[in-house]
């Protein structure tokens, strides 16, 4: 419940933050909410601290913080393409992914426990102050204000503006609905992940947070590896061979009864995920107006986020119904059948992010 309270926001307000993002100074919108998330995690690091927290105020805390996702992740995201060259924007990318995984998978989980095992509040507390030295450091960010007449029209109507850029922009449309076909097949594969790994493969706890692990140095390697992969290949070949390491995976897991096969698997995901999340990401901030980028950001988003939920539900369904490699079996084959469809578009997709 504490997840949903914190992923609810991105269907409740995903597209008008997007036009807000659009409408204001990226940069102090940043700052502003992360401030504002430092006061609602501080505020729920006291209540920890003075035995008065309950599940109310837990859930309405993940629901304030996630409000502040829709608002600064996407801002984040628009603000790199504004701060960076567009020659680094897939470096850049790579690198802030790399730093991601370092400190929320790696770092930041055991970090947190040893914490938690000196104090249930302390974690929460030092969460508070690492959204404000955040906002320090956003704060020193120099960018270039898209040119816009945003403020004189109504949030409403801009974003129905940025639906219907994307909905007339064939190359990005298709991206994005690509996105979004492909994390169906991904969280209904992945939403079971547990399952998976305690009855499939017979891990412990401990060997589940290894296997997580795995894919978290995957990433590590991906976001260092990107720059070289971005000068010898076209965006297109990158995201053919990732489509074609996402597939393959649904079937090596699907296929094996080893920890050790599936971790060495799991790395080579790892990989492929920051390589095309980094290559996608930057095909889309090159691809869409700078002036636009929020309200796009945010379909993408919510396109995103909804595949997952719809695909985890779907994941579980298959899986009670027919055992837990099943969902990885019809992952694997609508992986593969979208692949088969979209596999020539991607060159076209790609075309004005690499002729630029």
């Amino acid at each position: 419940m504490a997840m949903f309270a914190q992923r609810i926001p991105w269907f409740l307000f995903g597209l008008q933050a997007g036009a807000v993002v659009d409408r204001v100074d990226r940069k102090r919108l940043i700052v502003i909410v992360d401030l504002l998330r430092a006061i609602v995690i501080g505020l729920l690091a006291a209540s920890i601290a003075l035995d008065i927290v309950s599940l109310p105020i837990i859930y309405t805390a993940m629901f304030l913080l996630g409000t502040g996702e829709t608002f600064a992740d996407n801002a984040r995201s628009t603000l790199v393409a504004t701060a960076v060259p567009r020659e680094g924007l897939g470096p850049a990318n790579a690198r802030l992914f790399g730093t991601q995984i370092v400190t929320n998978q790696l770092a930041g989980p055991p970090l947190g426990a040893l914490i938690f095992a000196a104090g249930a509040a302390l974690p929460f507390g030092a969460d508070a102050i690492s959204f404000v030295l955040a906002a320090m450091l956003i704060s020193r960010v120099t960018h270039e204000r898209p040119i816009t007449d945003a403020e004189k029209h109504s949030v409403r109507s801009q974003v129905i503006e940025g639906l219907r850029w994307l909905a007339s922009h064939p190359p990005v449309r298709t991206l994005v609905i690509m996105i979004t076909a492909f994390n169906i097949t991904f969280g209904a594969a992945f939403g079971i992940w547990v399952l998976y790994a305690t009855e499939r493969l017979g891990l412990s706890e401990l060997g589940f947070g290894a296997l997580l692990a795995c894919t978290a140095v995957g990433g590590l390697i991906g976001s260092m590896l990107f720059g070289s992969l971005e000068k010898r290949a076209t965006y297109a070949t990158l995201l053919r061979i990732g489509l074609i390491f996402e597939t393959f995976t649904h079937l090596m897991l699907a296929l094996t009864r080893s920890y050790l096969v599936a971790g060495v698997v799991m790395v080579l995901f790892g990989v492929h995920a920051i390589v095309w999340g980094t290559t996608s990401t930057t095909v889309r901030q090159k691809s869409v107006p700078a002036s636009l980028l929020g309200r796009v950001n945010s379909a993408h988003m919510l396109g995103s986020f909804g595949a997952l939920a719809l695909g985890s539900m779907l994941g579980g369904a298959i899986a009670s119904r027919w055992g837990v490699i099943a969902p990885f079996w019809f992952a694997f084959a609508g992986s593969g059948a979208i692949l088969l469809v979209v596999w020539r578009s991607i060159g076209y997709v790609t075309q004005q992010a690499e002729e630029g």
